[in-house]
């Protein structure tokens, strides 16, 4: 009955879903179409649990691993076939077409099984293979190869040696079996009894540090250079890593001080790349522009230039891409830009005729003078050409607050500007609208600067500028490199790719 196959090593295979379970049959339960393996295996890795129950609907094939020998305590009968349909010895349960498990006709002999002698008892002499044996093994030798492949069954290390076969086992002759060749097979994958399988895992870092990697790398090199073919190189030897704006080919050592000017600077500032520019004093300054101007660098292309990079610097300043596009026209930035009747201010005005080709809208503040310098002049008649405005009046300018507040009233020379009313009334404005402040060639001194400036930009070479002057930016005007050897400053141009650079104080 279904007692006799009790302690039965046994494969149930439950579909995709729940897998293949491995164990001995503790207990089969008729009535309630249940089967109970203890000790399980659960895909080849152990059950926490000490034993699971399946039902007769839930099994899709049973294969029988192993019967139990003639020692067991239990007999071992023929398991009837009952209704939930667990099969006996040498027959496949498979799947039915509603889905529950249904027996194969693969009908034994009714007759009990015989009793298997131990591996003791047939040491020596010739085994006579019953035909319930003969189903049994024919069975298992059919799917022996899918058990090894199985993760319930892996081949284990090669200490697995012959004299932990287990007792059980039958060593059959070549001539008994059609596969003989099935014992290397069995001794393999049955040779220990399901109990001794360990529970650890393979130590992977322990069995790595027994890898001497150095030793054997040095053996390849040593061998590679002999027979003359390429060396990989050993693990100590790093290969360079480079950022993609890094050069790979090997240079001369950074200077970081390539400009060197004839006197001590009152102040020094660097670059983002760490490059060091000194700052110089204003009547150098002042002769490095004449003499530029004596070599064909006019007043006219020095003003276009000015504006054009102070232009660049205002226009990131207001938001760049992320304000200026054709998508985003209802936020146009407002720029009040506040010139005085002196270079400078021209400077300014061409600044402002930038901004406002690039859609910025302008409004420009410059005093009512009965006589102008010709390039306030020049640069008054190109700016009425744009769309932007003109004020001489403090009234004209905007209540509310603007984007940005460009300074272009202050000046080295005269200093006399700075009591007119239109001057003072200005700088009130500009500190009562709250905007930030961009200072365009600022002076020296700070207590003639009116406006505080948050940013500016100095022009070839930064002046000494104070704490009031904001952070304070450098611009190309497009000084030759003779023309500063002239004034006698050894100058290397810091800006690289650009023409607007921060400097920064050390």
């Amino acid at each position: 009955m279904a007692t006799d196959w009790l302690g039965s090593i046994v494969s149930i295979n439950c579909g995709e879903s729940l897998g293949v379970y491995q164990g001995r049959v503790s207990a089969v339960d008729q009535v309630s179409q249940t089967i109970s393996l203890t000790r399980p295996f659960h895909n080849g890795v152990k059950c926490l649990v000490p034993e699971v129950t399946f039902r007769a609907g839930d099994i899709t094939e049973l294969k029988i691993l192993e019967i139990p020998g003639p020692g067991d305590s239990r007999q071992c009968g023929d398991l009837q076939q009952t209704e939930a349909g667990i099969p006996g010895v040498g027959c496949q349960v498979g799947p039915s077409q509603n889905g529950t498990g249904k027996a194969l006709k693969k009908p034994i002999s009714s007759s009990a099984p015989q009793n298997i002698p131990r591996r003791t008892d047939v040491k020596n002499q010739d085994i006579t293979v019953s035909p319930q044996q003969q189903c049994s093994k024919s069975y298992m030798d059919r799917h022996v190869e899918t058990l090894t492949q199985s993760k319930g069954f892996r081949r284990r290390h090669n200490s697995w040696s012959s004299s932990s076969r287990h007792p059980n086992q039958v060593t059959p002759k070549k001539s008994g079996l059609k596969n003989g060749q099935m014992k290397s097979k069995d001794d393999e994958c049955f040779g220990d009894d399901i109990d001794e399988i360990p529970d650890t895992d393979f130590d992977f870092e322990g069995n790595l540090a027994l890898f001497d990697k150095a030793a054997v790398f040095e053996e390849i090199e040593t061998y590679e250079r002999r027979s003359g073919t390429r060396s990989r190189g050993t693990p100590n030897e790093k290969p360079a890593r480079y950022r993609h704006d890094e050069n790979i080919l090997e240079s001369e050592p950074i200077v970081y001080r390539r400009i060197v000017v004839p006197q001590n600077a009152n102040k020094e500032f660097c670059t983002d790349s760490g490059l060091v520019v000194p700052s110089v004093s204003y009547e150098l300054h002042k002769k490095l522009l004449s003499v530029a101007e004596k070599h064909g660098l006019t007043l006219e292309r020095r003003l276009e230039m000015t504006g054009v990079c102070a232009s660049q610097m205002a226009l990131s300043l207001l938001g760049g891409p992320n304000r200026l596009n054709p998508k985003n026209v209802h936020q146009r930035p407002t720029v009040a830009l506040l010139c005085g009747p002196h270079v400078k201010g021209a400077q300014g005005i061409s600044c402002g005729r930038h901004l406002s080709n690039h859609d910025v809208h302008v409004i420009l503040f410059l005093p009512n003078f009965v006589k102008m310098l010709e390039s306030i002049t020049n640069e008054l008649n190109l700016f009425s050409k744009t769309q932007g405005q003109q004020v001489s009046s403090v009234k004209d300018l905007p209540d509310t607050p603007v984007d940005l507040v460009i300074n272009c009233l202050d000046c080295h020379e005269n200093a006399f500007l700075r009591d007119q009313p239109w001057y003072k009334a200005v700088v009130d404005w500009a500190n009562q609208n709250r905007a930030p402040v961009l200072s365009i060639d600022p002076p020296i001194n700070e207590m003639e600067q009116g406006i505080d400036a948050k940013w500016s930009l100095a022009l070839g070479l930064p002046l000494p500028l104070g704490e009031r002057a904001g952070r304070v930016y450098l611009c190309d005007i497009g000084i030759p490199q003779k023309v500063f050897q002239e004034v006698g400053i050894n100058y290397h141009s810091p800006f690289g790719c650009k023409f607007v650079i921060p400097l920064h104080s050390t």
